[in-house]
């Protein structure tokens, strides 16, 4: 070989090492999906992730601080915001573009909206912030937001009232799912003129969302509509979405874990990959509990990630009197994680706390924790602690080997050491300043008694010396 073909392999090969060149098998493996040695968890870049968050807002994409807003959140820890395809809030932008009349039409894109949808994309790939998209989200399209809708009739130029089969109102909430526009997939309605814009702004999401590894997929925003709707556009996105490998979701509204809708998604793993449950965060203590365990056993043969991309609760919120507080916040996001759970993350103010120092701590502590534990090494094990009181503490483990038990106020609890005869390390983290108190050192081989006192909530974390 003359040395001219040489320099210019070796100029080559050191372009393709710049670059970081990526086999196939490799690029397959960056994305988000569930951790291969336990699927009650993710993975991303081909490692294990616990997925924690808080934001203030649902379509986070058309914040004016967006950038500082994902820094503040990355800088804690957090690696996991919600994102609805919205555009319904005052200064919005919206994705279709406006004719010289002042109408939308919608056979248009209103390309900023769509430029601040990659960018938010873009922001959070760079900072490892998996973004869990909604696709439809009821409240868009009833009440006082349908009047000012882009597929409103009267909004556009491209159908009438007759012809879309729309009213000039819809008043009622949109839990009683009397809006036709969720009706118009072919086993249902089978409206085809309306159905054909939704094709194209799910299809021109995805030509923006399919670029990014970062991304889960969840149809509605907890929805009690029909399950031939969410069937349709989980099975459109999956068929749009090709060789690549992406997750999918529904999220139901019905708070009781128990009931019939949530089959719609536990009964279909082929359909949807993971399970979201955010709408159980509406029951307090030791029901919450309760309501996780029901679907983590219902799914114990095919287990995949259960998601909460939604924890209620502030002292703003509208359902204070039935205690969904801050205080319930903090406890269901640590009950949580505990419990098993793939990702948690407050909801936005006021129906639950946003990004603030309390949520912030919050994730801190979990991080803290995850430097000595790893969560998909551990399991929910509440035989091994007994305790007087309903909703004190809660326990993960590696029996013998690490302990994580949660308590939500001060109190006592008995932890069953007696299969292990040697000595542990004991250390407590309080969740009001996620910071760590001196280590104790505690012999095993009995049934020890163990002490939060923190008003606020604490962990205790044990572990063999």
């Amino acid at each position: 070989m003359t040395t001219k073909f040489l320099w210019i392999i070796s100029w080559l090969l050191g372009i393709c090492s710049f670059v970081t060149c990526n086999t196939p098998e490799e690029k397959k493996d960056s994305g988000i999906k569930p951790y291969e040695k336990n699927p009650r968890y993710w993975q991303y870049k081909g490692k294990p992730v616990l997925l924690l968050g808080a934001s203030d807002d649902d379509n986070l994409f058309q914040i004016k601080n967006l950038e500082t807003h994902l820094d503040s959140l990355a800088a804690v820890g957090g690696n996991y915001v919600r994102n609805t395809m919205s555009d319904r809030d005052l200064g919005n932008l919206r994705a279709f573009a406006k004719n010289s009349g002042g109408k939308y039409d919608l056979g248009k894109w209103n390309d900023a909206y769509w430029q601040q949808f990659e960018k938010f994309l873009k922001l959070a790939g760079e900072r490892e912030i998996i973004v869990q998209i909604e696709v439809w989200d009821r409240f868009d399209h009833s009440r006082e937001e349908w009047l000012t809708d882009p597929y409103n009739p009267k909004n556009n130029i491209n159908y009438s009232y007759a012809e879309a089969g729309f009213d000039s109102l819809y008043p009622a909430h949109p839990g009683r799912n009397e809006q036709p526009f969720f009706f118009t997939v072919p086993e249902l309605d089978n409206n085809q003129l309306v159905l054909k814009y939704q094709q194209a702004f799910v299809e021109k999401m995805l030509s923006v969302s399919l670029n990014y590894d970062n991304v889960l997929y969840c149809i509605d925003n907890e929805t009690s509509g029909d399950e031939r709707w969410a069937t349709y556009w989980a099975e459109f996105i999956r068929e749009k979405a090709g060789e690549k490998d992406i997750q999918i979701t529904e999220m139901w509204n019905d708070w009781d874990m128990q009931s019939e809708i949530h089959r719609r998604t536990l009964d279909h793993p082929d359909r949807y990959d993971f399970v979201d449950i955010s709408q159980n965060t509406h029951t307090t203590g030791y029901d919450n509990w309760k309501g996780t365990r029901y679907i983590f056993d219902y799914t114990e043969e095919n287990p995949r990630p259960v998601n909460s991309t939604k924890i209620y609760g502030s002292d703003g919120s509208k359902w204070v009197d039935r205690g969904i507080v801050a205080e319930h916040a903090v406890q269901t996001f640590c009950r949580n994680i505990v419990g098993g759970f793939a990702s948690s993350r407050f909801h936005r103010p006021p129906a639950g706390l946003g990004l603030c120092e309390i949520t912030m701590n919050s994730i801190r502590t979990i991080r803290k924790i995850e430097e000595t534990v790893k969560f998909w090494d551990i399991e929910p094990r509440m035989d091994l602690i007994t305790s007087a009181e309903e909703n004190l503490a809660y326990i993960a483990a590696k029996e013998g080997e690490s302990y994580v038990v949660c308590f939500t106020r001060t109190g006592k609890v008995k932890l069953d050491l007696s299969g292990h005869n040697h000595r542990f390390t004991l250390k407590r983290i309080d969740l009001e300043n996620a910071e760590w108190r001196e280590p104790e050192t505690v012999d095993g081989g009995k049934i020890i008694e163990i002490e939060s006192v923190c008003d606020e909530g604490c962990f205790v974390v044990l572990q063999r010396e």
